[in-house]
């Protein structure tokens, strides 16, 4: 009879042996080092051997429900430890918070070892076994993980494979001297490869850090820092770099962690003479990942951060046979969205949906109004060119009307690496603030905060129609405003984003039961959306989607159908009443206030929506 531990040794050797030739020849086209490989391997049991067998036990669980991340109950929110609890034992404290907003998948924002002034935020990692002091330690991390587990809920953490802080220890090492850390990132004698590398790679960030490499004057040498200076990018070419940045990745598995986020992911390997990004062997690197949570912890998924127009997106999700990322951000129906918002057209948003819509239902995307980051105008500027839309004075008119610059817009957001030259500015705000909320509460015009209010349910209407996991932006479920208190900190002035990413402001959330507060009125919308939403399969991400014909540029209209149940969902972006000009057969009502109303010449107020349901006998 075989012992426990044996029979889990097993599962081990059974997912090897399924997954390991593949594995073996993937890793061996990129490396071609057996010893490496060997070595790659005995890391992955060694992981496997520390995983805890309840973790152990949900891999087996999710494995017989391999698709359970894709119905129709699931709720993402995105926060910031500090910003939310304080630490990570406050964020423990607000998960009854969480689970009443109807939260099941949280996304918690970087939070390992940074140093102070130079973090971006925390993704200059300086060490990715331990938790920033500020937040608690990683038996903090993990108690959060296995309280969310008792609840049904999961998490999300960021892991910021690109690149190390240059106070990691492997970027410490390489500053004084040792060539097999030097190896570990791209160091240069002088700038003449450098100088050819730039002739070819786009800058990140033009304004607030120009160029992708800098001088490091300990070394005496150049090193490759493709975001700031402090950023110092990892050699994938390196077969250890993959193997030690893997072997932490799956250690954060290991603390609960069930949702990787692989930040940057186009940008990890390098190749002189190409832009650095998109490059093939990104796509072996990824695969290999995702072959060892199969095989270690077949429980977790990868998400991919690909902040890239469809074509190059859509490749991250690899094949059915052989996938890639889990899941991916939805990232240019987002930017479309808030276009859409500005322009008052949905043409643009339709053509960028029939796309999305012709994808496999396989694929899982993140959507999302607002997060952590800028919006970033990467438009099709193809398309619009035929509406005599040109892009530089375009993003000007939509910078311009998201900071309330634009006659008669009540936007109110900042711009974030304003480029004059190229007129390439990005824009930073909350979805309160952006749709208005803000400017009418200043002003105490009634009839402003409710329109603004009304088009921020539309737009998470609009969210929670799409297929796939929505994804709130903690604070936006109260309507949470801009935070200017930046300006004033000598460590976040600089960047603008930080006008997004204030504290949850808890006396405002206190609000939620009050139907006639700002916070009551959005939270509440939302809450009803989201119960809408569960009860419905129609919203299940197997549902064949399509864009109903409203024969008006003001009004989007999407199609669902799923096991009987049809949905017409209509939203007006215009800035009058509208009518979708539509004439569907079947009976239909509202889900919203559960009346009878036909799907015919449907007139919506500005800035609203209907989902209109009809039920197949």
């Amino acid at each position: 009879m075989k012992s426990a531990k044996s029979v889990k040794s097993d599962a081990f050797d059974e997912r090897l042996k399924k997954y390991g030739d593949e594995m073996k020849w993937l890793y061996m086209e990129l490396y071609n080092d057996e010893h490496a490989y060997e070595y790659f391997v005995s890391m992955l049991r060694k992981m496997y051997d520390a995983r805890s067998e309840i973790l152990k036990e949900w891999d087996e669980a999710r494995t017989v429900v391999p698709d359970w991340y894709k119905g129709n109950d699931i709720l993402g929110m995105m926060l910031y430890t500090q910003n939310f609890g304080g630490n990570l034992k406050g964020v423990r404290k607000h998960l009854d918070y969480l689970q009443r907003t109807g939260v099941n998948y949280v996304h918690l924002m970087p939070l390992l070892t940074s140093p102070e002034g130079r973090s971006d935020g925390g993704y200059a990692v300086a060490d990715f076994r331990s938790v920033d002091p500020k937040y608690g330690t990683m038996k903090d991390l993990a108690d959060l993980c296995r309280d969310c587990h008792s609840r049904g809920m999961v998490t999300c953490l960021d892991f910021v494979m690109n690149h190390t802080s240059e106070d990691h220890e492997w970027a410490k090492r390489a500053k004084a001297g040792e060539k097999e850390y030097q190896d570990r990132y791209f160091f240069y004698d002088n700038w003449d490869i450098p100088n050819e590398f730039e002739k070819t790679v786009p800058q990140v960030f033009p304004q607030t850090a120009p160029g992708n490499f800098t001088w490091c004057e300990e070394a005496g040498k150049v090193v490759m820092t493709t975001f700031y200076p402090y950023q110092w990018d990892l050699n994938y070419a390196n077969p250890t770099v993959f193997n030690d940045m893997t072997e932490n990745m799956l250690y954060l598995c290991n603390q609960g962690i069930d949702v990787i986020r692989l930040d940057a992911t186009p940008y990890i390997w390098k190749e002189l003479g190409t832009s650095c990004r998109n490059l093939p062997q990104v796509h072996t690197l990824v695969r290999i990942m995702h072959i060892a949570c199969d095989i270690v912890c077949p429980g977790n998924l990868l998400l991919g951060e690909v902040v890239m127009e469809p074509s190059k997106v859509v490749p991250y999700f690899g094949t059915e046979e052989k996938p890639e990322c889990h899941m991916l951000y939805n990232v240019t129906t987002m930017a479309s969205t808030w276009h859409t918002v500005a322009t008052h057209d949905v043409r643009l948003l339709k053509h960028q949906l029939g796309t999305v819509f012709a994808l496999p239902h396989s694929y899982t995307f993140l959507n999302y109004l607002r997060c952590h980051d800028d919006i970033g105008w990467g438009l099709d500027y193809a398309f619009l060119s035929q509406f005599g839309i040109s892009e530089v004075p375009h993003k000007k008119f939509l910078n311009d009307y998201f900071t309330g610059r634009f006659p008669g817009s009540e936007s109110r957001g900042e711009l974030y690496n304003d480029d004059p030259r190229l007129g390439d500015a990005r824009l930073c705000g909350t979805t309160a603030s952006l749709c208005g909320v803000e400017a009418a509460s200043y002003e105490k015009d009634e009839k402003k905060l409710k329109r603004a209010i009304r088009l921020d349910l539309m737009l998470h209407a609009f969210l929670f129609t799409q297929s796939g996991i929505p994804v709130l932006y903690s604070g936006d479920e109260i309507g949470q405003e801009n935070d200017y208190s930046y300006h004033d900190d000598p460590l976040k002035c600089d960047d603008s984003r930080y006008i997004h990413r204030g504290a949850m402001n808890w006396k405002a959330a206190k609000n939620i039961d009050d139907p006639d507060s700002k916070e009551g009125q959005i939270f509440n919308g939302i809450e009803k959306l989201l119960s809408v939403r569960r009860d419905h399969i129609v919203f299940d991400s197997l549902a064949d989607t399509w864009i109903v014909e409203t024969y008006n540029d003001n009004i989007l209209g999407i199609g669902r159908y799923y096991q009987g149940e049809k949905l017409i969902a209509l939203f007006n972006f215009g800035d009058q009443d509208e009518t979708a000009w539509i004439d569907e057969p079947e009976q239909y009502y509202d889900l919203m206030s559960g009346k009878k109303r036909p799907a015919k010449n449907v007139l919506i107020q500005s800035g609203d929506f209907a989902w209109l349901f009809h039920k197949f006998d």
